[in-house]
């Protein structure tokens, strides 16, 4: 973007049109949603008011502050990343280097527990392993009004978020976060809780797969929520040992898979004596994750 010191002052239209084409230059795609965004963040408005007002004049700093939200998106750094947040089933969640940024994708989990969920008034107990943001526990609260939930994650500054994106969602009254390494976390405390809801996204790609990744998930996607082992499993294998004595007889789990994956992934799941029952498509009709039935261990996919 021009230096405009001696150029009439900027409107959000034109800003926004410098922008996009900024972005749109560096191989962005949706090059002037991200500029919209961004814009209205450097200005303090709503997104929709910097297409509603054009002409608006744009202030100085506000300017010199898109400017720099604009190199760092031409740079591939997300725009949740810049801007530090996400909405993720129409809330916003807070992120950080910690937590995975939440993508629309996973959706598809909490939809299929809801669904599987003909009561959402009874006092279910829910399970989200490696909960990062803790987006997929707290999209579960907020449509299951009696329910209480629990979120385990191996960082403690992703707790940390997770807490706090409780809290401002008004649900920590009835959700809690712990630091612990999957399942084993909860053996001590409490080794015969059973939960009627389970739900997981863990790391899954293979070692070879985290080079080719774009730069917006390799460079600023926590390490530790990607990596998956030598054939991307080692989580599953995990689960396999923690799901049969964590989830409740007629409970349901949602565990959130990768590429390619839907076969393998089953295959360690059910060696843990809890077969898949279904295979759920995301947004683009691409299996996105295994659904386990606790008292369907005998079905196969």
């Amino acid at each position: 973007m021009a230096d405009r010191s001696d150029l009439t002052p900027a409107t959000l239209g034109g800003a926004l049109a410098e922008g996009a084409a900024r972005l749109a230059a560096a191989g962005i795609e949706g090059a002037r949603r991200d500029a919209r965004l961004l814009l209205a963040a450097a200005a303090g408005l709503e997104p929709a008011a910097v297409v509603a007002w054009p002409e608006r004049p744009l202030p100085p700093a506000a300017e010199a502050a898109f400017r720099s939200l604009v190199a760092r998106r031409a740079a591939r750094e997300p725009v949740a990343r810049i801007l530090g947040r996400r909405e993720f089933w129409s809330l916003s969640f807070a992120i950080s280097p910690a937590t995975l940024d939440p993508r629309p994708d996973s959706e598809t989990l909490v939809e299929a527990l809801l669904a599987r969920t003909p009561d959402r008034r009874r006092p279910l107990a829910v399970l989200d392993l490696g909960t990062g943001s803790g987006c997929l526990l707290l999209a579960l609260l907020s449509e299951l009004p009696a329910a209480w939930g629990l979120g385990l994650d191996r960082s403690q500054e992703a707790v940390r978020v997770a807490r706090g994106n409780g809290e401002a969602l008004g649900l920590g009254q009835r959700a809690g976060f712990l630091v612990g390494d999957w399942g084993a976390a909860l053996a001590p405390r409490a080794p015969t809780q059973r939960f009627d809801l389970i739900v997981s996204n863990p790391p899954y790609l293979a070692d070879d797969e985290l080079a080719a990744l774009e730069p917006e998930v390799g460079r600023h996607d926590p390490r530790g929520a990607l990596e998956g082992g030598p054939d991307g499993l080692e989580a599953y294998r995990t689960l396999a040992m923690d799901l049969p004595r964590l989830l409740r007889p007629g409970g349901w789990a949602a565990i959130e898979i990768g590429a390619g994956q839907s076969a393998s992934a089953a295959a360690v799941l059910a060696a843990g004596g809890l077969a898949p029952a279904a295979l759920l498509p995301d947004l683009a009709g691409r299996p996105r994750a295994l659904l386990i039935h606790a008292s369907d261990a005998e079905k196969t996919l």
